[in-house]
């Protein structure tokens, strides 16, 4: 009888050892599939984060360009050629139709 008792003891320590470990491993396994997706939002994050900067940059560059006289006429003239289109008199432009990314024709008409 005191050989069952202690069987019986060692079935009911086995199974609940066994079931915290169960818990732990899948506690470990809901972390590590989180923190793969925290990694993964904070790569996307900085790639944000590079993309404003280097936006920034480029304006501060332009902020320089419309600040200074002397590059002031460059700017206007590359922002009515570029934004909007436009040519200079005399000017002719040619357009190869065949080319799938032509800059010039892609906006025009919006």
């Amino acid at each position: 009888m005191a050989k069952r008792k202690k069987k019986k003891l060692f079935k009911i320590r086995y199974l609940i050892v066994l079931g915290f470990i169960i818990y732990i491993s899948s506690v470990f396994i809901n972390q590590q599939s989180m923190l793969k997706k925290l990694n993964e939002e904070k790569n996307e994050k900085r790639k944000i984060v590079e993309q404003l900067n280097d936006q920034i940059l480029e304006m501060e560059k332009e902020m320089q360009l419309i600040e200074s006289p002397e590059h002031i006429e460059e700017y206007i003239e590359r922002v009515a050629r570029e934004e909007l289109k436009m040519v200079k008199p005399g000017e002719t432009i040619y357009i190869d139709k065949n080319k799938s990314n032509n800059k010039f024709i892609d906006n025009i008409g919006e």
